[in-house]
């Protein structure tokens, strides 16, 4: 037996962000439009956000989250409007670009660093103190904030994203950036947060050959990315509050069922699980793309992993069989009792979520890992 600690993460968790409700799409277009009042929007969002924590309490899970349903895109709620310095447009295209299962293409949003990083007026406290209290009445379950993760800002466009002339030294850029985020949670353990997931798309797209060339051709060695991006990545853990638990969940893209790499954990694996100083992990398992469980066995002793095995890129429903002859192939490398479940990223990214599956399909997904999650380890 392990002393790992599993409270959080639960054996039945989810990524964070589920499908929009229609009456909040439609509240939000016409706030866009100017139809009706910040305050409008607000309480619609609050509606929306009462009614997905119901259905998480109500399907038995022991942490909860707002769905990110007051954020345009996962990125948006920090990286663009929680920061001064950074803004963002969707004009990534050849490597950047997401694909679907039929080939079909979405561009991805590219970062550019245009003044100094600062933390600034970011919501996300007010955010999750409203969702403690919306959660109050409803459920004793653990409220989890996501955060993007750091790396994003550069990893998509890298030097050429970041103004030489407010950046000349790029130690400075990182430097103000785990400032900004040390700040952030801060506010957040302030306002009574104790569970944050970092969502780092970056480093899992490393194994990808596509995303490598791409950075070899502007002038970057994957392997220093990554040693880079974990000496980051561990600088804001180090500074986080002593009991706050932050995890982090590694994705390969997933914008309205589309991805944007393919590739396993192999070269990452020493670097990611044995230098990153974070204790658990949300992983990419649902398809082939991810590669096998080999990679697990880099995970140190005291680490444990949510297994991110149901798909919120296809509408079918996982058999239990399936899933669970999944777990048990990957416990052949990591200790059952270090492993979790959970869909292996969230249900709608960006606002605009997907076509793929219904509200119904989705709800189904969700009750699919708690039921699986019981059988597998009876006091989930």
């Amino acid at each position: 037996m392990t002393d790992t600690r599993l409270d959080p993460p639960f054996r039945a968790e989810h990524i964070g962000s589920f499908l929009r409700p229609a009456a909040l799409l439609a509240a939000r277009a016409e706030h866009s439009t100017g139809k009706i009042p910040a305050s409008a929007l607000r309480a619609a969002e609050n509606i929306a956000i009462r009614d997905f924590v119901a259905l998480q309490a109500r399907l038995g899970f022991k942490t909860i989250t707002d769905g990110e349903f007051r954020r345009s895109t996962y990125t948006a709620n920090f990286t663009t409007e929680g920061l001064t310095g950074v803004s963002a447009s969707q004009t990534g295209e050849d490597a950047w670009a997401y694909t679907d299962a039929s080939g079909n293409k979405e561009r991805a949003r590219i970062p550019q660093v245009h003044d100094r990083i600062r933390w600034h007026n970011s919501t996300n406290a007010t955010d999750f103190a409203e969702l403690m209290t919306i959660a109050k009445p409803i459920t004793t379950a653990l409220p989890k904030i996501t955060l993007p993760g750091p790396c994003y800002i550069h990893f998509r466009a890298g030097r050429n994203g970041i103004s030489r002339d407010v950046y000349p030294d790029l130690a400075a850029f990182w430097s103000d950036l785990v400032e900004a985020y040390t700040v952030e949670l801060q506010k957040l353990y302030d306002a009574g947060c104790r569970y944050v997931q970092l969502d780092e798309t970056s480093i899992a797209k490393l194994g990808d050959e596509k995303i490598r060339g791409e950075l070899a051709a502007r002038g970057d060695d994957w392997q220093t990315l990554a040693a880079t991006y974990v000496d980051v990545i561990n600088a804001i853990a180090a500074r986080a509050p002593k009991d706050m638990r932050v995890g982090l969940h590694l994705c390969r893209g997933n914008r309205m069922g589309h991805w944007q790499a393919e590739g396993g954990y192999d070269l990452v694996a020493e670097k990611l699980f044995r230098d990153c100083a974070v204790d658990f992990y949300f992983l990419e398992y649902d398809s082939e793309r991810a590669g096998s469980f080999a990679p697990l066995r880099a995970l140190p002793a005291h680490k444990c992993v949510v297994l991110g095995i149901l798909s919120t890129k296809v509408a079918e429903l996982e058999t239990e069989a399936f899933v669970e002859a999944r777990i048990r192939d990957c416990a052949r490398v990591v200790d059952l009792e270090r492993l979790a479940l959970s869909p292996q990223c969230g249900f709608s990214s960006s606002e605009k979520g997907n076509t793929i599956m219904s509200h119904d399909q989705a709800v189904a997904k969700l009750a699919r890992v708690i039921d699986i999650a019981r059988k597998v380890w009876p006091q989930a």
